[in-house]
């Protein structure tokens, strides 16, 4: 009997913090994939709100949060600051999964897939939209709010929204 190949899907990004649109689009992942790896990349000269060990604890809860468990169960997270297809590549993917909220990020993500499909030419690169409630959402926008006080709690997911407001204004 011959076993069915997994399809495995790499999910690259710095999920500072997670959001429904890093939701929505893990979602749509799970759908086209047997499992789906969220690469949490870590850069040494980069500082950024939730260490990578919060992150990853953060990714697990929404995950539980807003999936059947079957789902989530299908969700690995790592960490990687190397070259994504090299990381993909380590994790047995066949494909990169990368969301899109408009034009520009078309733009950019075709000249990295262009990129990557030359390091690499075995590991597709899959474009996903974003549902049309959290095209507008970015981390960083959500950072930005979440710091100056205002609410945020529909921009990420319920398990995120505390612990981003603790984070973000430490002192209030």
């Amino acid at each position: 009997m011959e076993l069915a190949m997994k399809r495995i899907a790499l999910y690259p990004g710095s999920f500072d913090p997670v959001t429904n649109g890093h939701m929505d689009i893990l979602h749509q992942a799970l759908a086209l994939a047997d499992k789906v790896v969220v690469a949490i990349g870590v850069h040494p000269g980069k500082t950024p709100l939730f260490s990578f060990e919060e992150r990853l604890n953060l990714i697990h809860e929404a995950a539980r949060a807003e999936f059947a468990a079957a789902e989530a169960d299908r969700i690995d997270v790592i960490s990687f600051s190397n070259l994504v297809v090299d990381t993909a590549r380590e994790q047995g993917a066949a494909y990169l999964v990368r969301g899109l909220r408009d034009g520009t990020d078309l733009d950019y993500e075709m000249q990295m897939a262009g990129m990557n499909g030359t390091l690499e030419p075995d590991i597709r690169t899959v474009f996903l939209p974003a549902s049309p409630d959290v095209r507008h959402i970015t981390a960083t926008l959500v950072r930005q709010i979440a710091k100056m006080g205002g609410e945020i709690s529909a921009f990420v997911p319920e398990p995120v929204a505390s612990p981003l407001r603790r984070r973000a204004r430490p002192d209030s």
